[in-house]
């Protein structure tokens, strides 16, 4: 399943992924298949988590922070890896700060999974592609329970 950028609507891509360039079914416009993370705000973000039949990966991040800019291309590789399995969100703190008081953003960056349309697990602070990558999977299949680091 993937998310159309302009639009937000889900669409199915079989695999292999047909010849040509797949459109959204709703505004026919081309559906990005590289799994990298779409940014969103507040409501964007709670209609992808509510109507979302895969799992999503939330980064919450602001653009003066050190940690969240060295976790851009450790998420851009997950979302890449998994793409069409897993959908990787990125929401900035500092346009979006309601959304991010809705969340209870506490300190960035937080990861936050998504599953069912409810909040599944949560981490802060930065970690290594393996181990995010792992514990998100993990959550968003039913392992483990929430967490800060």
């Amino acid at each position: 399943m993937f998310r159309c950028a302009s639009c937000g609507a889900f669409n199915r891509v079989r695999e292999p992924h047909p010849p040509g360039q797949p459109t959204c079914g709703r505004c026919q416009r081309p559906l990005d298949l590289s799994g990298r993370p779409q940014e969103v705000d507040g409501g964007e973000l709670w209609r992808a988590v509510e109507a979302s039949p895969v799992p999503v990966l939330l980064d919450l991040w602001a653009p003066w922070c050190g940690p969240c800019r060295a976790a851009a291309p450790i998420l851009d590789a997950v979302g890449r890896a998994h793409a069409g399995r897993l959908l990787v969100l990125k929401l900035n703190t500092e346009e979006q700060s309601q959304a991010a008081s809705q969340l209870g953003v506490r300190g960035i960056p937080t990861f936050i999974v998504f599953s069912g349309g409810r909040e599944v697990s949560r981490r802060s602070g930065l970690m290594p592609q393996p181990e995010l990558e792992r514990w998100a999977l993990s959550s968003a299949h039913g392992g483990g329970p929430s967490a800060s680091v």
